[in-house]
């Protein structure tokens, strides 16, 4: 019987962590990083970056651009310091994107807690 040679290069395992109709983000414990498909492409961050587009998103007065009688474009520009990853979007995705962002850090405060009560009824 010939043994099965192990892969050069580990295969990563996604798990979803929050989705919505316009993307996801998924989880990747094997490249310990976060996996954002959003805007028709698949982004790869640390958890440090995930952190970083939060604040960035958040940062945007999105009701302050809608409420501006002043002609502008609608688009915002997205980039993060020490990542490769930036978007342009339109406000509509923004607020798309910060539902996703959103969800995403409710679910894992939720992880969280549970989390820490299972552990608290372990001991």
């Amino acid at each position: 019987m010939q043994k099965l040679q192990e892969p050069l290069f580990p295969v990563a395992t996604f798990e979803e962590v929050f989705a919505t109709t316009s993307g996801t983000i998924f989880q990747s414990d094997s490249e310990n990083c976060w996996y954002i498909d959003f805007a028709g492409k698949l982004a790869r961050f640390d958890y440090r970056n995930l952190l970083k587009l939060k604040k960035a998103v958040y940062q945007v007065d999105i009701e302050g651009k809608l409420l501006n009688s002043v002609q502008s474009a609608d688009v915002e520009i997205i980039f993060i310091c020490a990542c490769d990853h930036s978007y342009v979007l339109s406000l509509l995705e923004l607020i798309k994107l910060k539902e996703l962002l959103q969800g995403t850090f409710v679910m894992l405060e939720l992880n969280h807690i549970i989390h820490d009560c299972l552990y608290r009824l372990a001991s």
